[in-house]
């Protein structure tokens, strides 16, 4: 019998696929600390995770009996994945199932940037009627910077090319894609684009890839959106940017510190700003729960 613990919580449909597989005994016990995780964790073979439970190396140390770990969502930042490599402990991810979650998202920040939509609805819900300072730009012919092209950085440029714009793209690697986009360097993308939109993990090459160099260097009135990692875009510099009217408005679903204890970033008033919920859509967790259930089959479940 393999004992799983699923420490975030999974789509309906996909807890009870895995509850009904056989020689699977399936735990739900949500909203672990570390501490409490430390406790929990020894008596299971696999555990399951969202963004929320941070599998630590302590987590991982206590884990006598663990084979597996699975994240439900693209990045394992929430996972020491060197400290279960140490201990000989696989770590999945399901990288592909909520893609076009986050780019649907990536898209209402950038709309609700170019059209003021944040601003407009605070105005109406205050019982003003801001109609004449409250004007935007459209998408329509504008150059759009995808920094990472992978999955979701291209779902996001399939969107972009319908909308008309021109989309230019930067990645650490050569994408072979079909989709009509022009490949650049680091440099060109951020002197070119009108709107500047993330798709990479926090790593050391990716830490403040967007601070005040690159930020001198983009057009006046540039549109930054950030649905990847917080500490990809420095937020300081960012800040600056805006008050001095470099950045004309930002979308950002992520932050250095989440939940933020500074709030001046979020407080500017072109600043459109969501608690990190790129993949929080039903469509999506639905896709990344089954990717799940069959992760789990494939590597434990008994024949």
């Amino acid at each position: 019998m393999k004992k799983i613990l699923i420490a975030d919580p999974l789509s309906p449909e996909a807890f009870e696929e895995l509850k009904s597989i056989p020689g699977f005994e399936v735990t739900l016990k949500t909203g672990m600390d570390e501490a409490e995780l430390i406790k929990t964790i020894p008596d299971f073979h696999a555990t399951v995770v969202r963004g929320a439970t941070k599998v630590t190396r302590g987590a991982i140390e206590a884990a006598s009996n663990m084979e597996l770990i699975v994240r439900a969502g693209i990045g394992l930042d929430n996972i020491d994945v060197a400290a279960a490599k140490e201990k000989g402990i696989e770590v999945a991810n399901t990288p592909a199932a909520t893609s076009i979650s986050v780019a649907e998202h990536t898209f209402g920040l950038m709309l609700a940037a170019v059209r003021n939509h944040g601003r407009a609805n605070i105005s109406m819900k205050e019982h003003k009627w801001e109609k004449k300072i409250l004007s935007g730009t459209e998408l329509y012919g504008k150059t759009l910077g995808i920094i990472g092209m992978g999955r979701i950085g291209q779902e996001v440029a399939k969107r972009a090319i319908a909308f008309g714009m021109k989309v230019i793209t930067y990645d650490v690697i050569d994408i072979k894609t079909e989709l009509d986009v022009k490949q650049v360097g680091l440099e060109e993308l951020i002197t070119q684009a009108d709107i500047i939109t993330l798709h990479v993990p926090l790593t050391e090459e990716t830490k403040y890839i967007i601070s005040e160099a690159e930020f001198e260097k983009m057009k006046d009135g540039v549109i930054i959106i950030n649905v990847s990692r917080g500490g990809t875009v420095n937020e300081g510099a960012l800040l600056r940017a805006l008050e001095s009217g470099k950045v004309r408005a930002a979308g950002l679903d992520v932050f250095e510190k989440e939940p933020p204890d500074d709030f001046s970033l979020i407080d500017n008033p072109n600043v459109i700003a969501a608690p990190h919920i790129g993949a929080a859509a039903k469509e999506g967790q639905k896709r990344a729960g089954m990717e799940v259930v069959k992760i789990l089959k494939e590597k434990l479940a008994q024949e």
